[in-house]
């Protein structure tokens, strides 16, 4: 895809890669981590962030795969790599935490974790996990701004200012902030509600293209004031 105008702008320089919801899709991921790889070789920028948007475990093949992806080196030698928190991670470790026959542990298996646990070979949440998997999820953090961009996994209360936000916006919310009328004052990178393609509203842009269900693994490129995609 050519570059389009976007609704805001990055500092001189610097290039973004956001990544969609994952749901334990394992080989999509690695093919777009390849398909960024390429893009940055043929035409490399002055610094580099990759970032991805949460739900990376559960309903898909293979979480334990994408999490032990996410644990190297990711696809650009030196990028910054930031890794957000999303709202199927904190099921996962609330259940883990609580053990087998627990309500969080029922409400996990509910939302996709039968298949997260499949992923270990396991059937319930005493499920132990790697350490570096545990190390990873637990790092996780809630959101990451550059230039006129905040990226978080699901949005924000727009009825709220931005430095008063609850971290259970930030990974559950749908409405009102998916039909927000008015511009805020960034624009929200997100994923959490999946949609058949990307999303760009004045006042957010919607990256998960649902790819557990059939549909494509995005990447949105941004750098400058301009703005193009990548899928797998």
């Amino acid at each position: 895809m050519k570059m389009i105008a976007a609704p805001a702008r990055l500092p001189d320089g610097l290039r973004v890669y956001a990544i969609g919801d994952v749901h334990g899709c394992c080989g999509r991921l690695t093919a777009l981590h390849a398909a960024i790889a390429a893009d940055w070789r043929v035409a490399p920028a002055s610094a580099c962030a990759v970032v991805h948007l949460g739900d990376y475990v559960d309903r898909g093949p293979n979480s334990a795969g994408v999490l032990t992806l996410l644990d190297g080196k990711g696809p650009i030698p030196g990028a910054h790599r930031i890794l957000l928190r999303g709202n199927h991670e904190v099921m996962m470790l609330e259940a883990l935490a609580a053990g087998p026959g627990t309500a969080a542990e029922d409400f996990w298996l509910h939302n996709g974790g039968r298949a997260t646990l499949a992923s270990y070979g396991a059937t319930d949440a005493a499920l132990r996990l790697p350490r570096s998997h545990a190390a990873l999820l637990e790092g996780l953090t809630t959101s990451w701004q550059a230039g006129g961009y905040l990226f978080v996994h699901a949005g924000i209360n727009p009825r709220r200012p931005m430095d008063q936000q609850d971290e259970h916006d930030l990974l559950w919310i749908r409405e009102p902030f998916l039909s927000w009328p008015m511009p805020l004052p960034a624009i929200v990178v997100h994923g959490h509600t999946p949609a058949r393609r990307v999303e760009i509203r004045q006042h957010r842009i919607g990256i998960d293209t649902g790819a557990v269900a059939g549909g494509a693994l995005t990447a949105l490129v941004l750098e400058a004031d301009g703005l193009r995609l990548l899928e797998a």
